[in-house]
């Protein structure tokens, strides 16, 4: 069973965040969901932006990469949308990860140092018409991404909503939600 790190979103920790950590649980996963917020979770998406901007990005970040202090080297690391930029900087930069789950973001590459390493694996999730996913330019970093890195896979699901796997937000789209936490799983059922 894989041991995950896995880092929200704007929201913050979320009952939907909780739940999809628990769907892993539930098959004997391990997994740590650190709340880079501090018990605060907002309601509006906008609301969280501007916590996140008040407390500045970089801190945030800061924080995600010391929730992984303490813990092995071997994890996979997830992450919701803003919770991406730790999960992905740990997975590029610290030695002996296993894996990556980019859900509802990504990021190039370049921005933590160059190419993704060889031999961890990566999976990005996101709508083809989200306007953050797909409008920010996070699609083009996925598909970079792909084409240049072996072990990465980029699914892609019909709509425009941004965090559709998160089941406490309005934004949640059961279908593609189910899909993505399948295709998780298997992701996680194949680390060693």
């Amino acid at each position: 069973m894989a041991e995950v790190l896995l880092f929200h979103h704007a929201h913050g920790v979320t009952a939907g965040v909780r739940g999809f950590a628990d769907a892993l649980r539930a098959v004997g996963h391990e997994v740590h969901v650190p709340d880079l917020y501090d018990g605060q979770v907002f309601e509006r998406l906008e609301d969280g932006l501007a916590h996140a901007r008040a407390v500045g990005f970089d801190v945030l970040a800061e924080r995600g990469v010391a929730a992984a202090d303490g813990l092995p080297n071997g994890l996979v690391y997830a992450g919701f949308s803003l919770g991406v930029m730790p999960a992905q900087r740990l997975a590029q930069t610290r030695p002996g990860a296993k894996g990556a789950l980019l859900l509802h973001s990504c990021v190039p590459p370049e921005e933590f140092g160059g190419p993704w390493p060889p031999g961890v694996r990566v999976q990005v999730h996101g709508m083809d018409a989200d306007p953050y996913f797909a409008g920010e330019g996070d699609i083009d970093a996925a598909r970079e991404l792909v084409r240049d890195t072996a072990d990465a896979e980029l699914f892609l699901y019909a709509g425009a909503e941004h965090l559709f796997a998160d089941s406490s937000l309005p934004s949640y789209r059961e279908g593609p939600a189910a899909l993505l936490t399948e295709r998780v799983l298997r992701f996680l059922d194949g680390i060693r």
